[in-house]
This record gives structure tokens, sequence and C-alpha cells, in this order.
């Protein structure tokens, strides 16, 4: 995974527990992932469709600085999942914590605001290492075709 964005955790932030609210999170993620996939897919006519379970593992407390890390899970023909992680680092031992994880999903969008096909030169720059490997073949396979 690599490293999208940080931020610190401030006291505006905070519910009722001392602890990070988990919307404010939320709302990190997503504009992480929102960015991750902008540079994946090549274009920032990206829309958030969907976000799995969201399982908070720790607390998180003013002060703490969370980094979120991301990687391409998958694309679809309109469609970019990725996979996310926000952990909090500590400013002492520079040690990191998983807080929570998630998959989200962005969809390519026209101006209209309609579904448009992610192009197949960002899928490839960007796939994982196992799904560029099948893209190549398939692309050598195609070209065979012709």
């Amino acid at each position: 995974m690599k490293l999208i964005t940080s931020f610190i955790c401030l006291t505006k932030d905070l519910g009722v527990h001392n602890n990070l609210f988990g919307g404010v999170l939320l709302s990190h993620l997503d504009q992480a992932g929102g960015v991750l996939a902008a540079e994946a897919c090549q274009t920032p006519r990206m829309v958030t469709v969907k976000m799995d379970e969201v399982e908070f593992l720790r607390p998180v407390k003013a002060g703490n600085v969370i980094k979120i890390y991301g990687e391409v899970a998958e694309y679809g023909n309109t469609s970019i999942t990725l996979l996310l992680e926000a952990r909090k680092e500590s400013a002492y031992t520079t040690k990191q914590k998983v807080v929570c994880s998630t998959r989200i999903k962005f969809v390519r969008i026209d101006e209209d605001g309609d579904p448009v096909p992610i192009s197949e030169r960002a899928k490839m720059s960007e796939a994982p290492s196992t799904t560029r490997a099948k893209l190549e073949e398939i692309q050598k396979w195609r070209e065979g075709l012709k």
C-alpha cells in the first residue's frame, strides 16, 4: 500500500468520549480514496458509489497523526475498487497501528454524471501486478487476432 495522505486529529473532531468522531475519519477515507482513484484512472471525474463495512479497531485521540494508505484492488469497466487503511503513528517510536480498513468503489463519470469506461492505458499503469500481467496477456492475444 502507498501513503495517500496524513492528518492530525484535532480537538474539534472529537466525539463525546474524546475519541476521533467516526464520521470525520470516514470523510478522510473518502477524500483519500478519491485522490487515489483519480490518479489511478487518470481523471478527476470519479465519484464514490460504495464503501464496505468499516470497523473502528482503536481509538484516535487529539494530537494523534493518522496516515491513510491505499492500493488498487480491482478495475471494472467504469469502476475502480480500492483497499484503504488508516493507521495512527506514534510520534515517539514511528510505529503504526491500524485504526480501520475498508474497500471503497468509485465510478468514472462524464460531464452529465453518467458512467464512462476507464481507459485501458490507465488500468495498465496502476493495476495490481497480477491484474497487470493478465491485462498484458489479453493485449498480446488481441494483437495476435489482428
